[in-house]
């Protein structure tokens, strides 16, 4: 017997690739249902078994899950090319049925043992990530038994691009930056298409409750999955003073007027689902910046949130034309960052080193610099003293084009590390933009070596002609 664990948030397409697989090799894809009982699933999925194997509506009514199990394998290993059963959602059914993972530890070791019948395919998937992960941890029964543990993620960006089909990459940017690389938003969002027109687009569909993707009823969506976050207000108000700029626990305490002992716990839960990020200084031991990881929830706390009422009551131009300076400045701003040390990261070089940001103290100017992108070279350790710095980059999605005033102040940043006892012999100096260059730092960049100028085109790999 083999099994398997795929996990995700909801729209990444598990469901969708499990059905494809199960199909493709006559499996068995059984999903399970929140609002459904013990019994009621217990039923459905002889049901399933019974259709599976041919036999008549009601000819199977198995008692308990160990005879689901069984006789699952069963039917799969006799009609199946290859005998595999997915259950999806799995957490559902362990809300009503915690049995079922010592259940399957049973059935595994006895087929490791020769004493199981045919050797079967399990996949077992779910959406709330915690309870998925923590299958596998501890003590838990399935611990050091999957062969296959499988975190689904969303697209990157320039996939996103084309799964959605835009031509432009401008609104390809901002429609990432809005719903991330969540394949399943495309088929619920609906007309009109992105190149349409963003603003239009936008109003249309994440800004209008009547669509299944508006932002509002999504984040809510996407909060139920995970069944220990119970006082959503809570986590809300977590999430909102996240967005609003609060990186550390005690900040976003003090936002609350909570003590910071009472955030701790929301925050481990919020980056267990993914919803939220810490993100440690790739030069310096220091407090991790916590920062929100999901487009969707992101949008929902800085733009519908505080607006929903408008909203409802059909003002989505008004309030899209009123958030156009708090779009900018904290989701696209920061989407455009996180997307150039995305690009480091896949594209820059051909053995990419670690990559993050830093902040670089000036004593002489009593100030300390924020740099957007850091590289490692291949083989660095983070955090390590006199590590060779391979990139610095700055990343600016502001409305005007970037010149020599940006690649000086990191040729400051640079010599700064240098003194600091870093290897920055052979760093390259990249500037990304969203809207170019000035000539001057183009003809500077033509003439050496150590510049690089990073625009959408080459963000997106898009040719001239």
């Amino acid at each position: 017997m083999r099994l398997g664990i795929v996990s995700g948030r909801r729209r990444h397409g598990k469901s969708y690739l499990l059905q494809a697989l199960s199909e493709a090799v006559g499996g068995l894809y059984v999903t399970a249902i929140r609002e459904e009982g013990r019994l009621p699933a217990l039923q459905r999925f002889s049901e399933a078994i019974a259709a599976h194997a041919g036999l008549r509506a009601g000819a199977l009514r198995l008692a308990d899950w160990r005879d689901v199990l069984t006789n699952a394998f069963d039917v799969v290993a006799r009609r199946a090319r290859v005998p595999l059963l997915v259950i999806d959602e799995l957490p559902y059914l362990l809300q009503h049925s915690p049995e079922l993972p010592g259940l399957i530890q049973h059935l595994y070791d006895s087929h490791q043992r020769g004493t199981g019948g045919v050797g079967a395919r399990l996949i077992l998937c779910g959406s709330a990530m915690s309870v998925m992960h923590e299958l596998l941890s501890g003590t838990k029964p399935l611990r050091g038994r999957a062969v296959v543990d499988l975190r689904l993620g969303a697209f990157d960006y320039r996939a996103s691009r084309s799964f959605w089909d835009i031509e432009d990459p401008g609104t390809a940017l901002r429609v990432h930056a809005v719903l991330g690389g969540a394949p399943g938003y495309r088929p619920v969002a609906g007309r009109p298409a992105p190149d349409a027109g963003f603003d239009r687009w936008l109003t249309s569909t994440v800004l209008d409750p009547g669509r299944a993707v508006y932002s509002r009823t999504e984040t809510e969506y996407l909060l139920r999955e995970d069944p220990r976050i119970t006082q959503h207000t809570l986590y809300y108000d977590v999430l909102t003073a996240i967005a609003n700029g609060a990186s550390t626990p005690s900040k976003v305490g003090s936002a609350l007027g909570r003590q910071r002992n009472t955030v701790t716990h929301p925050l481990d839960v919020l980056e267990s689902t993914g919803y939220v990020r810490r993100e440690q200084d790739i030069l310096r031991p220091r407090h991790p910046v916590i920062s929100l990881a999901d487009p969707v929830i992101r949008f929902n706390q800085l733009i519908t949130l505080p607006q929903a009422v408008a909203v409802e009551q059909g003002f989505a131009e008004q309030v899209w034309q009123t958030s156009a300076p708090t779009f900018n400045s904290k989701i696209l701003g920061p989407h455009f960052e996180d997307l150039a040390r995305d690009w480091t990261r896949r594209h820059a070089h051909a053995v990419p080193g670690p990559v993050g940001t830093t902040e670089v103290p000036d004593p002489a100017a009593r100030t300390k610099h924020e740099v957007d992108v850091v590289a490692l070279a291949p083989g660095e350790r983070p955090q390590s003293a006199r590590a060779r710095i391979a990139l610095l980059g700055e990343a600016k999605a502001t409305a005007t084009r970037r010149g020599v005033g940006d690649l000086q102040r990191l040729e400051r940043i640079r010599t700064l590390l240098t003194e600091q006892g870093y290897q920055t012999t052979g760093t390259t100096l990249a500037l990304f933009s969203l809207y170019g260059f000035h000539p001057d730092v183009q003809r500077l960049a033509a003439r050496r070596d150590d510049v690089l100028l990073v625009d959408l085109a080459t963000l997106y790999d898009i040719t001239n002609g």
